[in-house]
C-alpha cells in the first residue's frame, strides 16, 4: 500500500510540476502537426490524410514522450530534487516507472490528436482500433525509455535536448513514417530495421490502413523487447553513475 501511494504521489507532483504546463502540451503537438502541414503545403496533388496519419501520430508520441523525459529527468538532477527520491524507502525500479508513467500517458493522448483531427477530414471507418492503441501504447513506451535513457547519459537539459535530436530526427526519415522504407537507398535499409520507430509505425500502417509490411507479432515483440532493453539500461546507469 505504501509503495501505491509513493508510485500514486511521484506520479501527481510530475503532472503538476510538469506535463500539464501549457509548453510542454504544444511541443508534443506543434511540430508534428507544423511538419505535416509543411508537407500539405508542397504537395502538388491532394494529400492522402488517411496515408500520413501514422506517421503523424508517431511523430507526435516520439517528439512529446522524449521532450518530457530528457528534460524534467536531468532538471530535477540538476536542482538535486531527483537524489531526495533517490531516498524514498521504495525499490528503483518503482520509482523510475513513476517518472515515466506521465510520460508514457501524456504520449498516448498525443497520438490521437491527430486522430481527432483527421476525423473531420476523412473517413476512419475500419481502422483495427484495439491494434491502433496497442500500437500507441508500445511507442509511448519505447520513446519514453529512450528519454528516460538520453536524460540519465547526460548533465544539463541542453545537452539533453541536443542528444534527443540525434535519435529523433534520423528517426523521421528512416523508420517509413512518410518515406517507405523499400524507397531508401538499401544501405540504410539495416539501419531503419534496427530503429524502434519503424515497428511502431509499421503496426500504426496495418491497423489504419491495411498496409503494414512487418509480421504484427514481430512487431509487438520488437517494440516490447526495446522497452525492456533501455529500461533496464536507464536503471542500470543510474545505479552506477548517480548511486555509488
Amino acid at each position: 500500500m505504501n509503495r501505491l501511494l509513493a508510485y500514486w504521489s511521484i506520479l501527481m507532483k510530475d503532472m503538476k510540476n510538469y506535463y500539464l504546463k501549457p509548453p510542454n502540451i504544444s511541443w508534443g503537438i506543434i511540430f508534428p502537426v507544423s511538419w505535416t502541414l509543411m508537407f500539405f503545403m508542397r504537395s502538388s496533388s491532394a494529400v492522402d490524410i488517411r496515408g500520413i496519419l501514422p506517421g503523424v501520430m508517431a511523430l507526435s508520441i516520439l517528439f512529446g514522450t522524449t521532450s518530457m523525459l530528457a528534460v524534467t529527468i536531468t532538471f530535477e538532477r540538476k536542482s538535486r530534487s531527483f537524489e531526495r527520491l533517490l531516498l524514498a524507502p521504495i525499490s528503483l525500479n518503482l520509482l523510475m516507472l513513476a517518472k515515466t508513467t506521465g510520460a508514457i500517458l501524456f504520449g498516448i493522448i498525443n497520438a490521437f490528436i491527430p486522430v481527432l483531427f483527421a476525423s473531420f477530414m476523412t473517413d476512419l471507418s475500419g481502422i483495427n482500433w484495439l491494434s491502433t492503441f496497442v500500437g500507441v501504447v508500445l511507442i509511448a513506451l519505447t520513446s519514453t525509455f529512450l528519454g528516460l535513457f538520453i536524460a540519465v547519459s547526460v548533465s544539463e537539459v541542453f545537452e539533453a535536448q541536443t542528444f534527443s535530436n540525434f535519435f529523433r530526427f534520423p528517426m523521421m526519415f528512416l523508420c517509413g513514417l512518410f518515406i517507405p522504407i523499400e524507397n531508401l537507398p538499401i544501405f540504410l535499409r539495416p539501419l531503419s530495421y534496427a530503429l524502434p520507430l519503424t515497428y511502431g509505425a509499421d503496426i500504426l500502417k496495418y491497423s489504419i490502413n491495411a498496409t503494414g509490411r512487418i509480421s504484427l507479432w514481430l512487431s509487438l515483440l520488437v517494440l516490447f523487447a526495446y522497452s525492456l532493453l533501455l529500461f533496464t539500461v536507464s536503471t542500470h546507469n543510474i545505479k552506477k553513475r548517480w548511486l555509488y
